[in-house]
C-alpha cells in the first residue's frame, strides 16, 4: 500500500475469488470512516467483486476512470456501526472462571470466547442458566474422567479361568442380568440431559458426555460377563423396570441428578463392593472394581451440582424431599427388588449351598442393604438434610437399590 492522502492498494493479479478482500479488508481497518481507499488490479471481475463484497460490509466502492495508477476503484470506509461485527459480544472467556450466568441462547454452537456475531437463530436448550446445571468440580471431575479411561477389551482378563458350580454362575449371570439394566437407565438419563444443555457449560457437557460413555462400558462388560460361560441372561422384573422408568422420566436436571446419581448410583457403590469382596472368580471381581472408580466419579459430580444448587436455590431441599415422596409413591405398590436377584445375592455371599453357608449370605445381603441406608444418609447430611429427615429419606428409596 503507497500514498498518503489517499492510500493504494495495489493487488496485481490476485482475484476475489483468490483472497483479494483479506488485502482490501486488512487496508480498511487501518482507516477511520468515511476515509477512501483506492484500489488497483489486473482481475477483470475486480470491480464487480469489490462492489459486491463492499455492499455486504457495508463500505461502498465507486468505479474509477483509467489512470496512470491503474486505479480500478475508490473504496469508502463505511461507518463502524454498519459493520456486521458493531454488534457482535464475546461469549464470555475460554476458562471456567470466564463462564456467564445466562449464555445468549443465540449464542448457539459458538466456542466459549468467541467472538459472536449478533442475529443467529436461537439454540433449542432450555437448561440456560449456570447454576441449573454447574458445580466447581465439573472442570476437574472432566479431567479425571478424561484421563481415566479404559478399554473393556484390554481392562479385564476375559481369559481368566471360570469354573464356577452351575448355581454359582447362574447366581452371577442374574446379577450381572440386573446391572445391564440399570446401567441402562444410567446411560439414558445423562444422554437425555445433553440434549437440553446450553454448549456454553461445556465442562458440564463433557463430564456428561462420558458418564454416558461409562455406562455404555458397563453394559458391555456386564453383559459379556453375564454370557462368559456360554449360558442365558438372567430374568428382569416388571417392578424392576417400573422403578427405573422413574428416572427416565423426571424432567428437572437436579432432581434427576438426585435420583440417579446421588440416591441409586451413590447404592450402587455399595453394591460393587459387596460384588467385588464376594466375587467367585476374578472376572467378576475385575468388572465389579472397574465400574465402581467409574460410578465414583458420577456420584461425585450429582452431590457436587446439588451443594452448589443449594447455596442459590433455598427451595432446593425442598424440592428433594418431594422428589424422593413422590418417587415413593408412585413405587408404593411395586413388589421391590426381584427376588431373583436378591437370593442371586445371597447365594454369591454365601459361596455354598449349606443352612451355615446361606445364613451367612442372608446377613451378609441384610448388610449390604443397611450399608447401602448409611451411605445415603451421610450423603443426605451433606446435602444440608437434617440427621432425622436424611434417615427417613433414605428410608423411602426404592427398593430396586437404583
Amino acid at each position: 500500500m503507497t500514498g498518503t492522502a489517499r492510500p493504494l492498494l495495489d493487488l496485481g493479479d490476485l482475484g476475489f475469488e483468490q483472497g483479494a478482500h483479506l488485502l482490501v479488508q486488512r487496508a480498511l481497518e487501518t482507516l477511520p470512516p468515511g476515509a477512501e481507499l483506492a484500489v488497483a488490479g489486473l482481475d477483470p471481475a475486480l470491480v464487480v467483486h469489490l462492489e459486491a463484497w463492499c455492499r455486504g460490509k457495508g463500505h461502498r466502492a465507486l468505479r474509477a476512470e483509467e489512470n496512470d495508477e491503474g486505479v480500478r476503484a475508490t473504496v469508502t470506509r463505511g461507518r463502524t456501526d454498519l459493520d456486521r461485527w458493531a454488534r457482535a459480544e464475546r461469549a464470555g472467556r475460554p476458562e471456567p472462571g470466564g463462564i456467564v450466568a445466562s449464555p445468549d441462547p443465540s449464542w448457539g454452537l459458538a466456542a466459549r470466547g468467541a467472538l459472536v456475531e449478533p442475529g443467529g437463530p436461537p439454540l433449542n436448550a432450555d437448561l440456560v442458566e449456570r447454576d441449573l446445571v454447574w458445580a466447581e468440580l465439573a472442570p476437574s471431575l472432566y479431567a479425571h474422567a478424561a484421563s481415566a479411561q479404559w478399554d473393556p477389551a484390554t481392562a479385564i482378563g476375559w481369559d481368566a479361568e471360570v469354573a464356577l458350580a452351575p448355581e454359582i454362575e447362574r447366581a452371577v449371570v442374574q446379577i450381572m442380568t440386573f446391572l445391564v439394566e440399570n446401567e441402562q437407565a444410567a446411560l439414558v438419563v445423562p444422554a437425555r440431559l445433553l440434549a437440553r444443555i446450553h454448549p456454553h457449560f461445556r465442562e458440564v457437557l463433557q463430564l456428561l458426555a462420558v458418564q454416558a460413555a461409562d455406562e455404555a462400558r458397563h453394559v458391555e462388560i456386564f453383559t459379556r460377563r453375564a454370557l462368559l460361560s456360554g449360558g442365558e441372561m438372567g430374568t428382569s422384573s416388571v417392578s424392576g423396570r417400573e422403578s427405573l422408568a422413574t428416572l427416565l422420566t423426571e424432567p428437572d436436571f437436579s432432581l434427576a441428578s438426585f435420583l440417579l446419581s446421588v440416591l441409586g448410583e451413590g447404592s450402587f457403590l455399595n453394591l460393587l463392593t459387596f460384588i467385588d469382596r464376594n466375587a467367585p472368580d476374578p472376572v467378576t471381581r475385575q468388572v465389579a472394581r472397574m465400574a465402581r472408580q467409574d460410578e465414583a466419579r458420577h456420584v461425585a459430580f450429582g452431590v457436587a451440582h446439588l451443594q452448589h444448587q443449594g447455596k442459590v436455590d433455598p427451595t432446593l431441599l425442598g424440592r428433594l424431599r418431594g422428589a424422593v415422596e413422590q418417587r415413593h409413591q408412585t413405587l408404593v405398590s411395586s413388589a421391590g427388588l426381584n427376588q431373583d436377584v436378591f437370593d442371586a445375592l445371597v447365594l454369591l455371599a454365601a459361596g455354598e449351598w449349606s443352612p451355615s453357608g446361606i445364613r451367612r449370605g442372608y446377613a451378609a445381603v441384610q448388610e449390604l442393604q443397611e450399608e447401602m441406608d448409611q451411605g445415603r444418609q451421610h450423603r443426605l447430611v451433606r446435602l444440608g438434610f437434617p440427621a432425622d429427615e436424611a434417615a427417613e429419606l433414605s428410608a423411602l428409596h426404592t427398593r430396586n437399590f437404583m
